[in-house]
């Protein structure tokens, strides 16, 4: 059958609206959980006797499993069919969330955790890509995307929100059982409205090596900046894992160059568009991960903030998100250059940053916080819409899982980075500070005053190197993004006959 550019009718999928509902409550339940579970972690290790060197395999465990099982994820989707990938992610996310809210030791909610990122990793790329086939008009694929990337923005302060809730008032299981009928009704929703052009699988044989080599790589990569900011940059078994990762991350590109079906098609890379996108997408979420981090341990540890009073605290930020998603990006990404809507959107987000550099031990939450929030908000919200939708432009459905999964392998991994690097750069910075001014401190109140300006000397350290970053990412996409509005059609087969399950 011959393959051609060409926009799907309007009424292609009479109930894509109502399937956007479904994957985006998906999409919802995978972001809260990035946030939702840390507020808990406290209450859960005290009760399951978890020690401190261990507790960080809460997080870690689920950020192996997704950053590492990533792009395997969005092959299977690709090789399934979207549609049954996606729901039987939803079904295992459900699962294994069941194992780590009944979770009696610590191992078990480790493994419970391993699990959610496994399933995770095939339900965030089946998700994306069933946006980008059945979405193909260019108004209403700026609608949903814009609605999608509202939710992938502002789902993680909505975590805070709901896990202090969650913790303060039930119990810290709820924070594993609230994923359970998020799962359920997307899953059922899914598999009785969802239906997605046939022809679009990619039924090549699986590349077993691609597979292996992308996970271990991508595995090291993320576990080496979790060992970073544990044990230090020099840390010998730190510097053995960021070599392998080198060395794996290399041979699987060599290997997919050479290998008929690859796991990654470098042609999906290599396109200047997406490639600028993944790349300055990655550098952003650095900044703003990191930034995440600090802004939540100040209000909580510097002001003295609840969890539940820390969370809402974030509310700004959504809102910023929801209007530059769903009113900013969706209503200009047909009209305006792509590059146009991300570079601008990093800045004002760069602004929002800049204002946070300005923290001390007594700023207020109205006059410094809260407008920050608003512009980091504003400014990633409007890239959300072009930086999601930019990648599956145009992009064969044979490879719209792997795509979409390049946007998250970019977000997880840039996530990982920013924690680790940032957290460096703040420990150090407070670390300097309090050597220097402690001596001055004759009395008890005056130590622990200068241990807390320290705390925000660091945290405003880091923030001026998130702000080169968004310089940069700004810089990246100005140059290598040229798509221009209008070229929004996704290769389809000429014939679209609609799967039913």
């Amino acid at each position: 059958m011959s393959r051609t550019a060409f926009k799907a009718p309007g009424d292609a999928h009479a109930n894509r609206w109502k399937a956007l509902v479904f994957i985006a409550l998906a999409q919802l339940m995978v972001v809260l959980d990035t946030t939702i579970v840390n507020i808990a972690l406290p209450s859960a290790q005290q009760d399951l006797g978890i020690s401190d060197g261990d507790r960080q395999w809460v997080v870690t465990a689920y950020a192996l499993a997704f950053g590492g099982l990533l792009l395997f994820g969005g092959r299977v989707a690709d090789l399934w069919g979207r549609k049954r990938a996606f729901v039987i992610g939803l079904v295992g996310f459900a699962a294994a969330s069941a194992l780590g809210g009944a979770a009696t030791t610590g191992a078990a909610m480790f493994g419970a955790r391993a699990l959610q990122g496994a399933f995770g990793a095939v339900l965030a790329p089946a998700a994306l890509s069933l946006l980008a086939v059945m979405f193909t008009d260019g108004k209403e694929r700026a609608k949903a995307f814009g609605i999608f990337g509202a939710i992938a923005g502002g789902g993680s302060a909505v975590g805070f929100i709901l896990g202090g809730v969650l913790t303060e008032y039930m119990d810290w299981r709820w924070t594993f059982f609230v994923n359970i009928p998020f799962a359920i009704a997307a899953a059922t929703g899914a598999y009785f409205v969802v239906r997605e052009p046939a022809g679009g699988r990619n039924r090549s044989p699986l590349d077993i090596p691609g597979v292996v080599l992308s996970t271990l790589g991508l595995v090291s990569l993320v576990y080496g900046f979790t060992r970073a900011e544990s044990d230090g940059w020099s840390d010998t078994t730190t510097i053995s894992l960021f070599v392998a990762s080198a060395v794996l991350l290399l041979a699987f590109v060599f290997t997919e160059a050479k290998v008929k079906a690859p796991l990654l098609p470098l042609r999906v890379v290599t396109d200047r568009n997406r490639g600028g996108v993944y790349l300055s997408l990655g550098i952003a979420v650095i900044a703003m991960f990191g930034s995440f981090l600090f802004l939540t341990y100040y209000l909580q540890v510097v002001k003295g903030y609840s969890p539940i009073k820390s969370g809402f605290s974030f509310l700004p930020m959504v809102a910023g998100m929801m209007v530059g998603s769903t009113q900013i990006g969706t209503r200009l990404v047909t009209r305006v250059p792509a590059r146009f809507l991300i570079g601008p959107g990093f800045l004002v987000a760069m602004a929002g940053m800049l204002l946070l550099t300005r923290l001390e031990t007594g700023s207020s939450y109205a006059l410094t916080v809260l407008p920050a929030l608003v512009l980091l908000g504003l400014g990633m919200g409007t890239t959300f819409n072009p930086a999601m939708s930019l990648p599956t432009v145009g992009i064969q459905p044979r490879d719209a899982g792997v795509a979409s999964a390049m946007i998250n392998t970019s977000q997880q991994v840039g996530g990982a980075i920013g924690t680790a690097l940032l957290n460096t750069i703040a420990t150090s910075a407070t670390t300097s500070y309090v050597k220097g001014h402690i001596a001055d401190a004759a009395t008890k109140p005056q130590r622990q005053l200068v241990q807390l300006q320290g705390v925000v000397h660091g945290y405003t350290n880091a923030i001026w190197f998130a702000v080169g970053l968004l310089v940069l990412a700004t810089l990246i996409v100005l140059t290598l993004v040229n798509r221009r509005p209008g070229s929004e059609g996704v290769e389809v087969e000429v014939a679209v006959p609609v799967v039913a399950h």
